[in-house]
């Protein structure tokens, strides 16, 4: 009689995980592969930030050296993603990056950095920054002399001379020696991509045609070629790298697509064309495309510096940008969640999924863009959802985000590797 009643209890309590080190309590969880709520569960994580074991915090019990992170009344989704991000402040546009001496930029990343973990990014791509800024903050991150969320880091982004990868707004005089990450041959372009990896790059960021917030450039014009954009994508693939090209214009999307490039970003002037083409590459290509930040863009820009010919291009392209998410979500085009954060504040990147949502999209869609679909662009099997031997990277937030994404503006918590972010 004994036994049976031992046997009965033991059933009811399940024993606390080998080598927990938290866990993470909440009322319900997200997962994503699903798009199902689990009630009541209990998150554990182990002392590498990994998840060990998840259970039902209504029968599973922990001892005292397990710190408990209690989210009563929240709903658990896995950490964020954002895979178009660049480090530098949104309030610097134009010609008032001069203003500031060189070291300014990588300090100031320490900050857009821990904003944009503290919107609920727990995983960024930045595609392009300056002197390997991106690649210094991931290796400062990870030794603990900063906060801030888990990069992957491009280094410079690679590009045609005189193209929105190259430095446009300066004279000859001023512009001494050639830009890192440019090239105007395919064999130019594969060296670059050999020099980003040898210095820390994690992916690739090449340009394929114009931009909006470059100077003296066309969004819709093509500036490399599709045998350059191969030799980019070929060289990056040799070495186990993938590739995200910008691409605004119709033709330079297709090239990219033909060429192999694995995201596109942007993606504002596609044509029925370039839609059937992603459709149909036997290699899976994503699209990320930014149709929040024109509200940030159009209301502040002037006043934060950026020059009336961007300003007047990010006009033109923002709507139509807008118009084609919705096409290309209808036609079944793989999606992935990309802000351009650094042209629009860090701490605002959430306000996308709002957008996302009125162009089309549901809102398990828009969650699963910046994390199931999000980790599987990136070739990662380590973030994107809540599940054991993933990170334990999790937001709470308030209320049900399947029935209102805009929760997932205002964040509750921000947990990394089973960590808690204190934040302000």
């Amino acid at each position: 009689m004994k036994n049976r009643i031992l046997v009965a209890l033991l059933a009811c309590a399940a024993i606390t995980p080998v080598h927990a080190a938290s866990v993470i309590t909440a009322d319900r969880m997200l997962d994503v592969q699903t798009g199902r709520y689990i009630e009541s569960p209990a998150v554990f994580v182990d002392d590498a930030g990994r998840i060990s074991s998840i259970a039902d915090a209504r029968t599973v019990r922990w001892g005292a050296n397990v710190k408990h992170v209690d989210l009563s009344g929240k709903t658990l989704i896995p950490g964020l993603i954002d895979m178009h991000t660049h480090l530098q402040p949104a309030d610097i546009g134009g010609y008032r990056f001069l203003e500031f001496t060189d070291s300014f930029w990588p300090i100031a990343a320490v900050g857009t950095a821990r904003d944009i973990l503290n919107a609920g990014f727990t995983t960024i791509r930045v595609v392009g920054s300056t002197k390997w800024d991106d690649v210094g903050l991931k290796q400062a991150i990870e030794a603990g002399y900063a906060v801030g969320p888990r990069i992957v880091p491009a280094g410079h982004a690679l590009g045609a001379t005189g193209g929105h990868c190259d430095d446009t707004f300066l004279p000859p005089s001023m512009q001494k020696e050639k830009a890192e990450g440019i090239g105007d041959t395919p064999d130019q372009l594969k060296y670059e991509v050999r020099r980003q990896r040898k210095f820390g790059a994690e992916v690739i960021k090449t340009c394929a045609t114009g931009g909006v917030f470059s100077r003296n450039t066309t969004p819709g014009q093509q500036q490399l070629s599709e045998e350059e954009l191969r030799a980019i994508a070929d060289e990056a693939h040799h070495w186990g790298l993938r590739v995200a090209a910008h691409a605004h214009g119709a033709e330079g999307i297709k090239a990219a697509i033909r060429a192999g490039i694995d995201t596109i970003e942007h993606v504002s002037l596609v044509d029925d064309e370039g839609i059937r083409l992603a459709l149909q590459r036997k290699q899976p290509v994503w699209f990320s495309m930014d149709i929040y930040n024109t509200e940030y863009t159009q209301a502040e820009g002037k006043k934060n510096g950026v020059l009336e010919e961007n300003i007047r291009k990010d006009r033109e392209v923002g709507q139509i940008q807008r118009d084609n998410f919705r096409k290309a979500h209808r036609a079944g085009v793989r999606m992935i969640f990309g802000s351009d954060a650094g042209v629009m504040p860090h701490s605002q990147v959430a306000r996308q999924f709002r957008v996302m949502v009125q162009y089309g999209m549901t809102p398990l869609e828009a969650i699963q863009a910046a994390t199931r679909n999000a980790a599987d662009a990136l070739g990662r099997s380590d973030v994107g959802a809540i599940a054991v031997g993933r990170y334990g990277d999790i937001v709470a937030v308030e209320g049900d985000p399947l029935a209102d994404v805009t929760v997932l503006e205002r964040p509750a918590a921000v947990i990394k590797g089973g960590v808690e972010i204190m934040r302000d």
